[in-house]
């Protein structure tokens, strides 16, 4: 059990400035009602009427992305996984004022959840913007390593879309090689706009236009499982 805890060592912020009231009136009121529990095996059965799909975002910021597709798509049940205390505070805001019933959330390390989601029971599964960690010394903090392709292996759909993005070129490279050579994923892309032009049904977030106007655009990998 301690071994366990050593390899799932989180390194990511948990809390960052202090809330303001109506966050954290928010966090009090919302969180509750869409936390996901730990015996969680089922997906489905976490949302008041059980949808057809499933999809799952792992960390998810501020949640402006889990947000757009939860409203665009209210016959799915999005879950979103995120530490970020500060991030699920503007969720839960988001949330409360769209008056939107199908996103639940994972408040803690996403390594934590997989491996308690049934088998074959997510239609699609995204990693956007992750921490590059870009000092060598800390690759091994990325998201993406052999084990969690494993987990995202067993329990997407056959078939289903696995999407990545990153405007750091590094991780990029990393997270391209790391799912590529993994047997249990194919590589979407035919063409170079594949992978640079943002998809059609991915908003257009805040960080993906800081990242460019910087000089960082962003690039998208698109995987199915085998």
């Amino acid at each position: 059990m301690d071994d366990n805890k050593h390899v799932l060592r989180f390194y990511g912020r948990r809390k960052g400035k202090p809330l303001r009231t109506n966050r954290q009136d928010a966090l009090e009121q919302v969180l509750p009602a869409i936390a996901i529990p730990p015996e969680t095996k089922e997906p489905r059965n976490l949302f008041k009427t059980r949808p057809e799909k499933i999809w799952l975002e792992i960390g998810f910021g501020d949640g402006e992305h889990l947000l757009h597709q939860a409203l665009e798509n209210p016959d799915i049940g999005m879950i979103g996984c995120e530490p970020f205390i500060n991030g699920i505070a503007n969720l839960c805001v988001d949330i409360r004022e769209n008056n939107v019933d199908n996103i639940r959330v994972w408040s803690d390390d996403a390594r934590l959840l997989l491996p308690s989601i049934a088998d074959g029971s997510i239609d699609r599964c995204f990693l956007l913007n992750s921490d590059p960690w870009p000092k060598t010394r800390h690759h091994k903090r990325r998201f993406v390593q052999k084990e969690t392709l494993n987990e995202i292996h067993r329990i997407l759909k056959p078939g289903a879309q696995f999407r990545m993005s990153s405007d750091h070129p590094a991780l990029v490279s990393w997270q391209l090689e790391k799912t590529y050579f993994h047997d249990g994923f194919e590589w979407q892309a035919t063409c170079a706009n594949d992978w640079s032009d943002r998809p059609p049904d991915l908003p257009e977030t805040r960080y993906q236009n800081k990242g460019l106007k910087q000089g960082r655009p962003t690039i998208f990998l698109d995987f199915a499982k085998k």
